[in-house]
């Protein structure tokens, strides 16, 4: 009997959420059906997602920015099939891999040229587990320091470094002598550095948990405070990097030079987990500094040739593309153009970002009927009225955003870097029209507000 993954497809199309509520985490089948997103996609292209009828979705999250290039590319589905006919030697444990040291001579010529050696891994929390790992041993000092409200990961060392608490809770003990401080505060970072026991610093350059930006003097301070005291710099760019801000590397907007470089999600087109870390040669050379010591840290499907291949591929398309240009040009129009409608809405505080990482967030309004309405929901679960946003955009517009984070009243946009004009054109739309609905009361938007507070209460009061 043959195998065919279409002919399961096709088989349990509709069981989906039945088989996740069986043998899965039935809450993520609760959410869905509760806020409406339970579509069945049968297809997806590039930034866009077709449900069972073939209506077109425009994806704004993109897998949390893993499908830089869009969804299903070409290109890199061509490298994937090439690797796979080529009958080529993979995980050879007492063997280094070619395509390895292809795809880290192409990173490295992106990033600053102090960073010139590549560790990979198979996920961003890996990246973060090498990072701390690789921090202590250089430096001989086991604090590591990060920022409140900062994302990392999920494994238990990166979870340390996480700055929400709700990921943490009941999850402990985590990793000890992990320390945040606040995000963008200077003072705050050399007080803590001046006792000379960090072994890092470890900071997203734009904070994907409310895609909050530094001032302008933040990471270049960074850099010169870690110096100063002995301390690596390590940004992570895992969801940052890769052209998301409109440059190939966040950092590249303040021109700083970390010691590491975190790096994932988009690196492989969104088909192979892969993440990695680029950093000195003194790191490097201090954790690998004997050949006994060559294999002190690795893991198993790492630098494994359908990643490798992915990644090579992926990095063509966005130079062939010239997706990072496009992400610079299109997110600063829809910022531009969604803050151009400030004066019309109360709720509306900005939008803000770099290329296409983007928050549009709201606010309490000033009149008094907005007012009310604002704190009924913030009574009920803060950040609920961001809720009433994104689900119209995705019932009545098809566009698929998310909240920024617990708590916010920010929707969070992570599209894929190859948005065109007329994307543009629906996103901006789109939002004008959710936002103009909310500020009329009463009005059906309002009702499912009514119903969300409701929900909301039930569930502290369980």
């Amino acid at each position: 009997m043959s195998f065919s993954i279409a002919d399961l497809f096709s088989q349990h199309f509709d069981n989906k959420f039945d088989l996740h509520e069986q043998h899965l985490n039935n809450q993520m089948v609760r959410v869905l059906r509760t806020i409406g997103y339970d579509k069945n996609y049968k297809k997806a292209i590039g930034q866009y997602l077709f449900d069972q009828d073939n209506n077109k979705y425009l994806d704004l999250l993109s897998g949390f920015g893993v499908f830089a290039v869009g969804r299903n590319h070409p290109t890199v589905i061509s490298a994937l099939q090439e690797t796979l006919t080529l009958e080529l030697p993979n995980l050879v444990q007492m063997d280094v891999s070619l395509l390895s040291g292809l795809l880290a001579e192409k990173i490295l010529a992106t990033t600053p040229e102090n960073t010139n050696k590549m560790f990979f891994s198979n996920s961003g929390t890996e990246a973060v587990e090498a990072a701390i790992k690789f921090a202590r041993y250089t430096t001989k000092r086991e604090r590591i320091v990060h920022c409140e409200h900062s994302f990392h990961g999920l494994t238990l060392g990166s979870l340390s470094l996480n700055g929400e608490e709700i990921f943490k809770q009941g999850f402990g003990p985590l990793l000890p002598n992990c320390n945040a401080i606040p995000f963008n505060d200077l003072e705050a970072l050399e007080k803590t550095l001046s006792t000379k026991d960090v072994a890092a610093f470890i900071v997203e350059p734009i904070q994907g948990k409310g895609v909050n930006i530094p001032d302008d003097n933040y990471l270049p301070e960074v850099e010169r405070l870690c110096k100063k005291y002995g301390t690596l710099f390590v940004a992570d760019e895992i969801q940052t990097g890769l052209g998301r801000t409109g440059k190939f590397w966040a950092i590249d907007h303040w021109g700083v030079k970390p010691d590491m470089i975190l790096m994932a999600k988009a690196l492989s087109g969104g088909f192979i987990p892969v993440g990695a870390v680029a950093m000195t040669q003194n790191i490097m050379d201090t954790v690998f500094n004997r050949m006994d010591r060559a294999v002190v840290h690795g893991s198993t499907f790492s630098k494994n040739n359908m990643a490798m291949a992915a990644g090579l591929a992926t990095l063509q398309v966005m130079e062939d593309e010239k997706l990072v240009e496009n992400s610079a040009k299109v997110g600063a129009d829809i910022i531009n153009s969604i803050n151009a409608t400030k004066s019309k809405y109360e709720f509306l505080k900005e939008a803000r970002g770099k290329g296409l990482m983007i928050a549009v967030e709201f606010q309490s309004p000033k009149s008094l009927k907005l007012k009310a309405a604002w704190a009924m929901l913030e009574a009920a679960n803060k950040g609920l009225f961001c809720q009433m946003v994104t689900i119209p955009l995705f019932k009545e517009h098809r566009v698929l955003t998310q909240v920024a984070g617990h708590g916010m009243n920010v929707v969070k946009l992570l599209p894929p870097l190859n948005l065109t004009h007329d994307d543009r054109d629906w996103i901006v739309n789109a939002f004008n029209k959710a936002i103009s609905d909310t500020h009329q009361i009463p009005g059906s938007i309002w009702d499912l507000g009514k119903n969300l507070a409701s929900h909301a209460i039930k569930n502290k009061n369980k």
